[in-house]
């Protein structure tokens, strides 16, 4: 009791010391009485008091912002020193409260979210961290450093994934440009001209832009992996493949470089595709995987692959993939895999029976039926099956609109041959007549 009265007596003449500083617009010493107010709660060990003591200092009529800046930082320092979870949450609340709506603790807020997140997390409140990261809208604050903005953007994005929130993720994830990641840091501006803003030094713990250029295509791949959109996945293994610190050891590229074959074989032919496989095959670190540039070699050529001799040979190093980076490909990517075949089959027929498919396929009929529907509702490919004759139309169905446009296209060129035809014949009589009168 004794304590407690002398703490109460000490903060009451703080108090009154912080009144006839703010009064007299001292901001240096009304800085200095806020702080210790706190300091003397923090070494009492009282942290209600303390929590009380933030509130009512912020709320003192005409409180200084620089005062309300100071308390706030002091304040954060003790965050780690609480006793227990539920003392750091009540002191966390209570500084959230104090810096709600100010723009001048707007930073020190973002951090006081993400630790109460983090909190959550660990707590298994998954749905409740990510909304609480997502009330922040760190891309608005001018004198956040450009690494802990990134930073707390991918956050509110993994928190997004974690609670399949998809598409929350991907508009979260488009607030970073991947320009960002190949900024030259060595032009940007070392001192700020009077009048811009001054931008804060990021923490310690923040990563660096090159660690954070790779959390970031580590995400997007989680992102696309949930659509099986395997040219988007190939792309970020092949930013993350970019990276100097991967590139420079072997260890890291090579199961990089894996998955960028494996994705490049599943994804669908367009000239992105074709772009990035012609790139990957001039890579010289190919050669460290020889196989591999065998498996792409069989793609370069659009050529049915023979589905048993590719498996047996590969089936292994699929499997292994389940201890690199990013995990196993799945049983999804098998089947993907499979069914690139009839892609290739659909480029050089117009029509083929659904046992020669089969065939080529090294499937059932009533395999190849299942996979070719399953493309055809996914609208990987334009296809009908005339189940009695057993048939398989790759061409697309045409309109009326389609039909007469084709019609007056070859009639436009029948009519083109007959001209020319006629002007050759024309040509020849003449010829022949300037002969005979000679």
């Amino acid at each position: 009791m004794e304590v407690a009265g002398d703490l109460e007596a000490k903060i009451e003449s703080l108090l009154n010391v912080e009144k006839k500083m703010r009064l007299d617009n001292d901001v240096a010493g009304t800085k200095k009485a806020v702080t210790d107010i706190l300091q003397l709660c923090y070494e009492a060990k009282a942290w209600k008091t303390l929590n009380d003591q933030i509130v009512l200092l912020s709320k003192r009529r005409g409180q200084l912002k620089q005062a309300v800046t100071a308390m706030v930082q002091q304040a954060m320092q003790y965050i780690d020193e609480t006793p227990d979870v539920e003392s750091k949450v009540e002191l966390i609340k209570a500084l959230n409260s104090v810096s709600a709506g100010k723009i001048y603790v707007e930073i020190e807020r973002a951090r006081l979210i993400k630790k109460l997140a983090k909190i959550k997390e660990e707590q298994g409140q998954i749905a409740e961290a990510a909304d609480l990261m997502q009330e922040i809208a760190v891309e608005t604050f001018g004198a956040m450093a450009k690494t802990e903005k990134i930073a707390f953007i991918l956050e509110q994005v993994r928190l997004c994934l974690d609670r399949q929130d998809f598409v929350r993720a991907q508009i979260l994830s488009r607030k970073i440009s991947p320009r960002v990641f190949d900024a030259d840091t060595s032009k940007e501006k070392k001192k700020p001209k009077e009048g811009d803003n001054v931008v804060e030094e990021a923490p310690a713990d923040i990563p660096s832009l090159m660690e954070l250029k790779r959390i970031y295509y580590e995400l997007m791949i989680r992102f696309y992996s949930h659509s099986n959109d395997y040219l988007e996945i190939c792309r970020c293994y092949k930013s993350i493949y970019e990276i100097p610190s991967v590139k420079e050891d072997p260890t890291q590229w090579i199961p990089v470089l894996r998955k960028i074959c494996w994705y490049l074989v599943l994804s669908p032919h367009d000239p992105m595709q074709s772009s990035l496989l012609n790139s990957t095959l001039e890579d010289k670190n190919l050669s460290e995987i020889s196989h591999f540039r065998l498996l792409l070699k069989q793609l370069v050529t659009m050529e049915v692959i023979q589905w048993t001799a590719l498996w047996n040979t590969f089936n292994k190093e699929f499997d292994n993939e389940k201890n690199m980076l990013g995990g196993s490909l799945g049983d999804k990517a098998a089947e993907d895999l499979r069914q690139r075949n009839i892609l290739v089959v659909s480029k050089y027929y117009s029509r083929i029976t659904l046992k020669r498919l089969a065939q080529l396929l090294c499937l059932s009929v009533q395999e190849a039926e299942k996979h070719l529907s399953d493309m055809v509702v996914s609208k990987a490919l334009v296809a009908k099956i005339d189940r009695p004759m057993g048939i398989v139309c790759f061409q697309a169905a045409k309109d009326s609109n389609d039909i007469l446009n084709s019609w007056s296209l070859n009639l436009e060129k029948l009519l083109d041959l007959v001209e020319k035809s006629c002007h050759q014949i024309h040509k020849e009589t003449m010829v022949h007549k300037v002969a005979l009168k000679v």
